[in-house]
């Protein structure tokens, strides 16, 4: 997921910075040419469309940070993650569809740029192009899959991402479950974690945490790039010269680009997105049609799902938004995620003191955020005594619609009650304040799983 940093020069390309700072970091822009002898490509799109991978280079990486880290070897000259980004002709939205590296593809005719030699159309796994033919015959091979024209190609490795992620201070990411992954060494408990380079490279790294695999990493990454995002709008880099050309010239140190992606798409792409915000992006991967899908002499790929990624792509050349748009009342609270949707939690609420009409205010504020009440709040739930402290009681059995019930009432007392059933209890006392906004991490997803970024940075 070092591409994430390549999303962000959109980002940091902001309005208000000086022409000279953006130009001194153009200088530091690797360049390559991954539109040479390219023919038949698809027509002009509304917008503007980045390829951005990452790639598995680690040869600037020292001893102790590949052994911290659990980096391995020498890595594979491939794509480690592919995206595509689309920022909306008004500059108004970014989005940003992942691709699996497995995705099963057809590689255009090309000749080999190491060793001159001709190869037919052939099927590979999508990250393969990038061996065969580098930046070129990877910006074939999506162009040919999406039919999507690719206008600018970002380039990233490991370095920079870790490199980038410490100079903003870090990145604060938040998740509903524990995660594990004894290959990288990632161990997050559930709650929300600021998370170094290295931790963050940790997180966008791992695909054994469940049986998501490589989908899950990719929803990780989106999330991670969201909360990015949120850091650099959140914290006056944007605005600050100097903060901007010491994260910028980090961040592109080790950057690859086209020769036509420079200083005057810079001021420009950053005088039209003066406003960007996490609410701006949106994240998806391409829809799959089967996973596991074998191909003689390749392996398991992954399929797409050919009826809806094509319209999901034609969404992108037609400037349309892949997820729905929820703007809500300023200075509204983020909801907190939780790892069971509060529509699937039933709540039973009781008034344990002898305010008139608590009971009433709890049971509505519960169903404004989702959950599933009986709309028929009681008195007492505590022996006939005033409850001090509000508490939920609960079958150990629905132990996480539990927490999740906990997280929209702080500083709740739990108590388990074998037997109950699935039905949880809410005694409210006289420390209630309100009631926190809570939702499940895909509960806001549109047709195609997309998400915007307002919806899964950390509250």
């Amino acid at each position: 997921m070092r591409v994430a940093t390549s999303l962000s020069v959109l980002v940091l390309g902001v309005g208000g910075i000086g022409h000279a700072v953006v130009t001194s970091v153009d200088d530091g822009i690797g360049r390559v040419d991954p539109f040479r002898d390219m023919k038949n490509r698809p027509e002009d799109t509304h917008g503007m469309n980045f390829l951005v991978v990452g790639t598995d280079g680690r040869d600037k990486i020292t001893k102790e940070q590949k052994k911290k880290y659990r980096l391995g070897g020498a890595g594979c000259r491939c794509t480690d993650t592919i995206m595509l980004v689309h920022i909306s002709e008004d500059r108004q939205r970014a989005s940003v569809v992942s691709l699996p590296r497995d995705s099963y593809a057809e590689i255009p005719e090309h000749t080999d740029e190491r060793t001159g030699r001709h190869h037919e159309p052939h099927p590979v796994k999508l990250n393969a192009a990038y061996s065969e033919g580098g930046p070129a015959l990877t910006v074939r091979t999506v162009e040919h899959m999406t039919k999507v024209k690719i206008d600018h190609y970002l380039e990233i490795d490991f370095t920079s991402f870790m490199k980038t992620v410490d100079v903003v201070g870090g990145v604060e990411v938040c998740t509903a479950r524990p995660l594990q992954d004894t290959y990288t060494g990632l161990n997050l408990a559930v709650g929300t974690h600021k998370l170094t380079g290295g931790q963050a490279l940790q997180y966008v790294r791992s695909r054994h945490i469940d049986g998501a695999a490589d989908l899950g990493r990719m929803q990780r990454q989106q999330r991670f790039l969201a909360a990015l995002i949120h850091q650099a709008t959140s914290r006056g880099v944007l605005l600050n010269p100097v903060k901007f050309q010491q994260v910028a010239s980090t961040m592109l140190d080790s950057v690859r680009a086209d020769k036509g992606f420079g200083t005057e798409q810079l001021v420009a792409l950053g005088r039209a997105m003066q406003g960007f915000s996490p609410a701006s992006s949106e994240f998806t991967s391409v829809p799959v049609g089967k996973i596991g899908h074998v191909v003689k002499g390749i392996g398991s790929t992954v399929k797409w799902d050919d009826k809806k990624s094509k319209k999901l792509f034609q969404l992108l050349r037609d400037d349309k938004p892949l997820a729905p748009h929820r703007p809500g009342p300023p200075g509204l609270p983020r909801a907190t995620p939780v790892d069971v949707a509060p529509q699937q939690i039933r709540v039973q609420v009781y008034n344990g003191t002898t305010a008139d009409g608590l009971g009433e205010t709890v049971d509505r504020a519960l169903r404004a955020t989702g959950f599933n009440t009986t709309r028929r709040p009681l008195n007492g739930g505590n022996g006939g005594k005033v409850t001090q402290r509000t508490y939920v009681t609960y079958d150990p059995r629905w132990d996480r619609s539990a927490k999740s019930l906990q997280a929209a009432l702080p500083g709740c007392e739990m108590r388990a009650a074998k037997g109950q059933g699935p039905t949880l209890r809410v005694t409210a006392g006289t420390d209630f304040k309100a009631v926190r906004p809570v939702r499940a991490e895909d509960q806001y997803q549109g047709e195609f799983g997309a998400v915007t970024g307002d919806q899964v940075v950390c509250p």
